[in-house]
């Protein structure tokens, strides 16, 4: 199967060709790749735009991103606190009394998954049990895939089950805590996530292709198609499953965007643009046990120096969003897939991140 390129800067890149043809030899359906180094500008696609066809996704087409949603979140929280309206180590329960939160949970753990709070699309423990949360997989999933969650009933359930330890005492991935910083949002400002979304971050950098979905079902056009495998009476079915209703992740990782648009966004973040230095400091500073920042983590190269991304997966969806500190080089990236229960190509994805990171930032001395 062949790449399509957009080469702006006469540079063939077989080397990220190569990669792309291997994610698509590995099983996954498309990819949507876009580079910024020293090189120049490079965006390219390989797989097919839908399955059963021959048409290749395009290069900056609209997907699903996922987690990198908490990128977004976590800038538009600290945004807030650049304006005075929001102090970082004040109680969430201050601003959202009708929770009952404990009052130890302050915004900054919210940011950096320090709150404990139970994650509503379920726990996984350490000796390998599992807390199920709200369906997001599975046949279930593929057939209530069009129902809508409020935010608020999504905290709730959180909030029904034991937290995870005690505020501030360790740290576990959940998404309540973003689901609470988009309510957050939207108690302090009078104004809705999107609405905050475009006045401090989509509208000042241009990004017409990045939305706040809410409970939109569609995917702006032209875009590259996601699959969900599952069992039903014993024959397994495939489904397309690019139109859903995200709010059953709400904040967590509901929004929609471009490679460009994630690209104008990480640089501009990550170049001092959004955020006073101060803020972006302490966005960047790692949590020991896993390197996350505050909507962030921060990755070591094996060449030196580092990086910081967020990465996301959705339904079929995976979005890459990664930039050396001072944002000059970037990768952003949508890899399109037939998702399961089993999570089958996890491993690909994984192994898909390193080489591209490698190939990418490895050698270039990013500095600090």
């Amino acid at each position: 199967m062949s790449v399509t390129m957009n080469n702006q800067n006469q540079q063939d890149r077989p080397e990220l060709q190569a990669i792309m043809q291997w994610l698509v030899d590995s099983g996954m359906t498309g990819i949507q790749l876009r580079v910024h180094d020293a090189r120049g500008e490079w965006a390219g696609s390989a797989g097919v735009r839908e399955l059963g066809e021959t048409a290749k996704p395009p290069t900056n087409g609209s997907f699903r991103i996922g987690s990198t949603t908490k990128t977004f979140v976590a800038t538009l929280v600290l945004q807030l606190a650049a304006e005075g309206r929001i102090e970082l180590d004040g109680p969430v329960a201050d601003h959202l009394p009708e929770f009952g939160l404990d009052r130890r949970i302050t915004v900054r753990m919210l940011l950096q998954h320090t709150s404990g709070l139970f994650n509503f699309t379920g726990e996984y423990y350490e000796d390998g049990t599992i807390a199920p949360g709200i369906v997001w997989a599975g046949r279930e999933w593929v057939e209530g895939r069009f129902r809508t969650y409020q935010p608020q009933e999504l905290v709730a359930l959180a909030l029904s089950k034991p937290a995870r330890f005690e505020p501030g005492a360790d740290w576990s991935y959940s998404n309540t805590n973003y689901v609470l910083a988009r309510l957050l949002i939207e108690r302090v400002t009078g104004r809705s996530f999107a609405e905050e979304l475009q006045r401090l971050i989509l509208g000042p950098l241009g990004m017409s292709d990045t939305i706040a979905p809410g409970t939109s079902t569609e995917l702006p056009e032209p875009h590259a198609h996601a699959y969900y495998r599952y069992e039903d009476g014993g024959q397994e079915r495939t489904v397309d499953v690019t139109s859903q209703n995200p709010s059953w992740i709400s904040a967590g990782g509901d929004m929609i965007s471009t490679t460009q648009d994630l690209h104008t966004f990480i640089s501009a973040l990550m170049g001092g643009r959004l955020l006073p230095a101060s803020l972006l400091a302490e966005m960047r500073d790692p949590h020991p046990k896993i390197g996350y920042g505050l909507g962030l983590f921060a990755q070591e190269l094996s060449s030196g120096g580092t990086v910081f991304h967020h990465n996301g997966g959705i339904d079929g969806y995976a979005a890459l969003m990664y930039s050396t500190p001072d944002g000059d080089m970037t990768l952003t990236a949508s890899l399109t897939y037939v998702d399961d229960a089993a999570q089958s190509l996890a491993g690909t994805f994984q192994q898909s991140l390193q080489k591209l990171v490698d190939e990418v930032f490895n050698g270039a001395r990013p500095g600090r």
